[in-house]
């Protein structure tokens, strides 16, 4: 075997490894996005009066005081760009935003 049917096989060899770190890449990014993308928003307690958040055990406790909010966001212990309707909020997948109403 001469010197360059020798650098033609390594090289060979090395694309085929590469190609598969490559493909095993694609298939972790692909099972992420799956996981990730969830249809149901985001879900806080919070007060219905005030628009505070609460802890989770005031929505479930069956107090009146607690309600879930959906989608949003929280600032200043405030939500905000959300609805305590579920069904007006949608979510995306990666990198993507909550779109709602007001409520």
């Amino acid at each position: 075997m001469d010197d360059s049917s020798s650098r033609t096989s390594t090289t060979r060899r090395r694309m085929r490894s590469g190609s598969v770190a490559l493909g095993g890449m694609g298939l972790l990014a692909a099972a992420l996005v799956a996981c990730g993308s969830s249809s149901e928003p985001d879900k806080r307690c919070v007060d219905r009066a005030t628009l505070e958040k609460l802890n989770t055990k005031e929505c479930k406790s069956g107090s009146s005081r607690g309600a879930y909010y959906y989608g949003g966001t929280v600032a200043n212990n405030r939500v905000s760009g959300g609805s305590f309707d579920k069904s007006a909020v949608t979510r995306g997948g990666i990198g993507g935003h909550s779109s709602s109403s007001g409520g």
